[in-house]
């Protein structure tokens, strides 16, 4: 079976694999100049190279090692203890442990048990269905109550949606709650968080070799303009002047930009795909000769800091596999329109370090040693009440055309765990339809 592959991201390497791993010829079109997308790295003007976006990798993330073991990189996997602390009324409180949890200043005694109760009576959760018709507003004041939701949620809940949520499911906080507590084990409650030595390009070379031995091909700086559908089917990628005939064609870009692609699909098809909204990313990356705060997420409770969080990766990756470097995350997530997404990088650049200096007063500009930003428009996909019938199908209508995004990964997270499984699930699916 010959297959194109639209999309040169993580879920279009990894189904790659899958594919050629079961005797597939496989031939990746990838618009950029480099393969990995979202998952992808960045050099540093010193040679290092680091993960353009911020990642988690947990203990508990069992499919994904069981890939790494695969591809022969387990032992390039490390993990190791992270903390995670909240940033209150000017001031770092560390939430690691149960006395660190009853000793929290913005909860009452109430406050703290049923913020306790949401976390665990979420593991008892097991259909989600039912969460899909409750406002994530709505079941967290019930289990938490007006106090823990107005001091921890709510600006933790505006910060991620970049302002509105009202039409956001229950989902939403259930999947993370679960995944959270996946990773926690022991009397303490411990949190491990890992990485691969390398970044996520470690995995991603790693399968893109397994590719290329089996006579698969990568082409980059190859943007695909359409897809030729003739007689209900569709049989050819279209790139700038030449065209690829294929006998199944997958693409693994996010729904709104595939449908540019499909001038000749079904109307009812096509809006389908137009209506999956995303939220988009602005993210600097702070590259400093010391520590900022020695946890790995800081939640912001201010919901006039610009920044959504502060992800510190080398308070878990030791700084000698990152060239030295200590790297700080600074992400602010985007509404579709968001006038962020506008900003310039020096205007980001200047708001950003400007509540940084606030927030830690002894922090020095002189600590940095490079400070980048970068942004996305199509990270996270936004799902509402009730609607899992707006989620388009892996099988579009146009017959050998399948769609695999992101946007179908519900209500999981959309991190390399669930993109790995949903990979190596879809590529069974089209060789053994």
């Amino acid at each position: 079976m010959k297959v194109g592959i639209i999309g040169g991201g993580i879920m279009g390497v990894c189904l790659g694999y899958y594919l050629s791993e079961q005797g597939a010829e496989v031939e990746i079109f990838e618009a950029s100049s480099t393969i990995g997308g979202l998952a992808g790295s960045i050099t540093l003007e010193d040679g290092t190279r680091v993960d353009r976006f911020y990642h988690a990798l947990l203990s508990s993330d069992s499919h994904l090692s069981g890939l790494c073991n695969q591809l022969g990189i387990a032992d390039q996997l490390r993990f190791n203890e992270t903390r995670m602390g909240f940033f209150y009324r000017g001031r770092i409180h560390s939430m690691n442990n149960v006395l660190e949890f009853l000793r929290f200043p913005p909860l009452g005694w109430i406050d703290r048990f049923r913020l306790g109760l949401t976390v665990l009576y979420a593991q008892f959760v097991k259909d989600w269905h039912k969460l899909e018709s409750i406002s994530v507003e709505k079941w967290l004041l019930a289990l938490s109550g007006k106090g823990t939701y107005k001091n921890i949620w709510l600006p933790m809940l505006k910060a991620k949606f970049d302002g509105g949520f009202e039409n956001t499911p229950a989902t939403y906080i259930w999947s993370r709650l679960v995944r959270m507590k996946s990773t926690r084990s022991g009397a303490n409650q411990k949190e491990q968080c890992g990485h691969l030595i390398g970044g996520y390009m470690t995995l991603i070379e790693a399968m893109t070799a397994r590719i290329l031995t089996t006579g698969g091909l990568i082409h980059l700086r190859k943007p695909v303009s359409r897809v030729d559908i003739e007689n209900g089917r569709a049989v050819k990628i279209i790139t700038g002047n030449e065209s690829h005939r294929f006998d199944v064609i997958i693409s693994t870009i996010q729904p709104p930009v595939f449908q540019r692609m499909l001038p000749n699909a079904p109307l009812d098809y096509r809006e389908l795909l137009g209506g999956t909204q995303y939220l988009g990313i602005v993210c600097p990356l702070l590259v400093l000769d010391r520590p900022l705060s020695g946890y790995w997420t800081l939640n912001l409770t201010d919901d006039s800091l610009p920044f959504t969080g502060i992800i510190e990766t080398t308070s878990y990756i030791d700084p000698q596999y990152v060239g030295g470097h200590h790297l700080v995350y600074l992400p602010k997530y985007t509404a579709p329109g968001s006038r962020y997404q506008d900003l310039c990088d020096e205007e980001i650049k200047a708001q950003w370090l400007s509540h940084l200096e606030t927030m830690f007063p002894s922090f020095q500009r002189s600590w940095i040693r490079d400070f980048q930003v970068h942004r996305e428009k199509y990270v996270e996909p936004l799902h509402v009440l009730n609607g899992t019938h707006l989620i388009p199908p892996i099988q579009t209508p146009i017959e050998n055309l399948y769609l695999v995004s992101n946007a179908q990964i519900y209500p999981a997270l959309t991190n390399v765990e669930s993109i790995s499984r949903k990979a190596q699930e879809v590529a069974a699916l089209i060789l053994n339809p």
